[in-house]
């Protein structure tokens, strides 16, 4: 199978990646859960993780790093964490459901208000309308880094400049950048970051984290088990502690600490080059097929993602024969990401979307090029 569906997860891993996973299973115990050697293990390994990613990610504090199960726990984390009856919040119409969808819910519950930045006719926001919706209680940006739909890449200098001139925090879903951009929260003025292991980051599904700016305060979304201040009838309030209840995916996070070994071996620049490389060679083989659209502006600032339609095939139908007729894994359909498809006019057809990884070929892609070829001579 040749897999272009990297923006949904990552199905190449580093060899590195999947032995960490087998070890931790036959080693690790329950994180902070007791004193025995193979509890000290996993506590290890976790408190590891930890430091990798505040490395990574410029996070001032390690115990500011908290592990969850992917981005959409880490945004509901955020969202419903963060935000009060009369809050106003600013997002973007290039948003996935997991933003979308504890917004709409707090709009109910609390009655949260919220504009949504719009997208040109190539799905590039237009941030110059930032102050437009500016209000007295406007408490925080939410944006996206990376489209998943188009691979467009928001322009984060202006949205930070933005929300450090009015004093709002600054919340980034990285699902698609961590990993292919280099992410600074420091340079970035990022108050929150989200982020999933199991996308660029390269690691197993099940893992993702929440990163907080110093001194910034978030409601536990759930309440439980902590394995520290057991009496207290409240969650402890000490981060990580304080937003980790239960227990920790400890096999899954030795896997995520094994994929940032192996991505500050390699480099991001390494990364990048290669699959911006694949994803150029991509577009320029398949713009000039007749009737192809192409969504999203691959000329701009843009990542590893192409997406597509032919004239008169709904993209399930296309999809499919790329998967059947000619072993390619793409994925079709609306994304999670409704006002997108909305703003490109593809809500009623859907799109298909290639995602490359640095472990494509050039000829997987010749493969591909020839396929829609084919099909496009069927449609």
């Amino acid at each position: 199978m040749i897999y272009f569906d990297n923006a949904a997860t990552t199905l190449h891993k580093p060899p590195q990646v999947i032995e960490a996973v087998t070890k931790a299973m036959t080693t690790m115990g329950n994180c902070g859960r007791g004193a025995h050697p193979s509890s000290r293990r996993a506590a290890g390994a976790v408190y590891e993780a930890r430091q990798k990613l505040a490395r990574f990610f410029s996070c001032s504090r390690e115990d500011h790093v908290v592990f969850t199960a992917n981005a959409t726990h880490s945004l509901n984390l955020a969202i419903c964490g963060l935000f009060s009856p009369g809050d106003h919040v600013i997002t973007t119409v290039a948003e996935h459901n997991s933003v979308l969808r504890p917004l709409y819910r707090l709009e109910g519950q609390i009655g949260l208000q919220t504009d949504y930045i719009p997208t040109d006719a190539k799905g590039v926001l237009q941030l110059s309308k930032l102050e437009e919706f500016l209000r007295p209680n406007t408490k925080a940006v939410i944006c996206t880094h990376m489209s998943n739909v188009t691979g467009n890449i928001t322009d984060l200098e202006t949205v930070s400049a933005f929300t450090k001139k009015h004093g709002l925090l600054l919340v980034v879903d990285g699902s698609q950048s961590a990993g292919y951009l280099p992410i600074s929260m420091k340079e970035m003025a990022i108050d929150i970051l989200c982020v999933t292991g199991h996308k660029g980051l390269l690691g197993p599904q099940g893992t993702g984290c929440l990163l907080l700016r110093e001194g910034i305060s978030l409601r536990p979304l759930t309440v439980g088990g902590s394995g520290v201040q057991s009496y207290l009838k409240e969650q402890p309030p000490k981060l990580p502690e304080a937003l980790e209840a239960g227990t920790l995916n400890t096999h899954g996070i030795a896997g995520l600490s094994a994929a940032m070994d192996y991505l500050e071996e390699m480099g991001l620049e390494v990364i990048k080059e290669k699959e911006d490389a694949l994803t150029r060679y991509f577009y320029e083989n398949i713009r000039h097929i007749d009737g192809i659209r192409i969504h999203g502006d691959p000329e701009g600032s843009h990542g590893p993602i192409v997406a597509l339609n032919l004239p008169n095939m709904d993209s399930a139908t296309l999809a499919d024969c790329l998967a059947e007729d000619y072993g390619i894994a793409t994925r079709p359909g609306a994304h999670c990401a409704p006002l997108m498809h909305k703003a490109l006019g593809t809500d009623t057809q859907g799109l298909v979307r290639f995602s490359f990884s640095h472990f494509n070929t050039c000829e997987e892609v010749d493969l591909a090029v020839t396929a829609l070829k084919e099909l496009r001579q069927q449609d």
